[in-house]
């Protein structure tokens, strides 16, 4: 559960270019570094100094294909087609996932603008300094004509030089919807004729709808995600803090061959909190622990949860953890292609109804949405939310975890991703069927 800025300049890292609504520093990054941290103060030395020992992993991922110049070619002429029938004349990106997504520059955002323009017809354009082309020249991943600008220049200028060369300045151009607003405004100073819309249409229109190649990319990045569950799992002991967890969850991940995005622990009243809390926390006999981790694989993303008891489950606990893998099934069954995203949420919120949760988002229940679209991005449009119209299509990705949580007890989540195919939902990783198996 995720979604920003980036650098301060240079290439940008494969952590920091996930943190781009296609990203701000989502609020799940943000306290699960600070529940990682208070309990590391507590944190017995022996647990800090422990190295894990990782032989009997190996890196699952060899052989896995990048995206390479063809799929991204061909994203450039579905961008294209969308732009024709939208009438819009070009689209403006600026780095993160999107500049990624179309053109393999790896970026950071700055004041100095390095921007990406996908004309209608033709190739892209890449503006940046002059003394940064060399480096973003490294990652381009399609043919581009590259423009720079000087210190003392307007980088917007060059981009309006480029849209009148192409004879595009008198047609609607698409602003991508995470654009900062200098690079904006600076743009409708330097083409004060232009018309400037949301390029939505566009961009979402490509990236909602994932290919073969991104998809086989996010089911490797959820098989090492699900192994390192399974090699952490039976290593947990009583004391441990999410730190001490969260530790041996990353070190798995990478010894499997994914880089490590988020591993949010929670345990005991903790997971009533779905983005976690500040109180120190310790696992104990009879606590819950929820873990929220995920990891990528050539820039795609994981988001697997799990939550079990550490010793014996109450009565109490395995309740709610069964109305949890219910309305997790619930909302698998209502994702049908043709029908409005808003829907399935819907039909999670009526069965947790007939249960006394709720209603609607009210606690104890189910507060946040029932999933999220997921892709480069963690977070990525659309979401499985009520009043959501958008219709699920073959090729959209979502995440499924329709947690319940009770304040000043716990929560529970169970979470699983998957992707729309023409025949109906499937599966990224398989839902556990027991509070007792929770990796299966």
């Amino acid at each position: 559960m995720r979604s920003g800025t980036g650098q301060s300049h240079g290439k940008l890292s494969m952590a920091a270019e996930k943190r781009h609504p296609f990203t701000a520093l989502s609020r799940r990054h943000a306290l699960a570094g600070a529940a990682a941290m208070l309990p590391l103060l507590a944190m017995p030395s022996i647990l800090r100094a422990a190295e894990p020992d990782l032989s009997a992993l190996h890196d699952i991922t060899m052989g896995t294909a990048p995206i390479g110049e063809a799929e991204r070619r061909a994203r450039i002429a579905r961008a294209q087609a969308l732009m024709k029938a939208n009438g819009i004349g070009a689209v403006l990106i600026e780095p993160g996932s999107s500049m990624i997504y179309f053109t393999g520059v790896r970026w950071g955002r700055s004041e100095r603008l390095t921007a990406a323009i996908l004309p209608v017809e033709g190739d892209p354009c890449i503006v940046t300094p002059f003394f940064e082309e060399p480096s973003v020249r490294q990652t381009l991943g399609v043919p581009a004509e590259v423009r720079v600008w000087q210190e003392d220049e307007d980088p917007l200028a060059v981009v309006a030089g480029f849209l009148k060369d192409r004879k595009l300045a008198e047609h609607p151009i698409g602003i991508e919807e995470t654009a900062r607003y200098f690079a904006v405004n600076g743009l409708a100073r330097d083409l004060p004729g232009a018309k400037l819309i949301s390029a939505n249409p566009v961009v979402r229109g490509c990236r909602m709808i994932k290919t073969a190649p991104e998809i086989a990319l996010m089911q490797i990045a959820t098989e090492v995600t699900i192994a390192a569950y399974r090699w952490t799992y039976p290593r947990i002991e009583k004391g441990m803090t999410p730190a001490d967890i969260g530790a041996l969850m990353n070190a798995a991940t990478r010894a499997l061959g994914g880089s490590p995005e988020f591993a949010l622990i929670l345990i005991g009243e903790a997971a009533a909190y779905p983005h976690g809390s500040r109180a120190p926390q310790m696992v104990a006999d009879g606590q819950i622990v929820l873990m929220d981790c995920g990891c990528t694989v050539q820039g795609y993303q994981s988001d697997v949860s799990r939550t079990f008891v550490f010793g014996t489950p109450s009565a109490e606990q395995r309740r709610v953890w069964d109305h949890v893998r219910t309305g997790q099934a619930t909302a698998f069954a209502a994702a049908r292609v043709g029908a409005p995203a808003g829907t399935v949420d819907d039909a999670v919120r009526r069965y947790y109804a007939t249960l006394g949760y709720g209603p609607g988002y009210k606690l104890p229940g189910l507060s946040h949405r029932t999933g999220h679209g997921i892709g480069l991005d963690g977070h990525e449009p659309v979401n499985l939310v009520h009043g959501e119209t958008t219709k699920l299509a073959p090729g959209m990705c979502f995440s499924d975890e329709p947690g319940l949580y009770l304040p000043g007890k716990f929560g529970v989540r169970i979470e699983d991703c998957f992707h729309m195919t023409e025949s109906g939902p499937k599966w990224f990783s398989t839902p556990p069927t027991s509070i007792e198996s929770p990796f299966g």
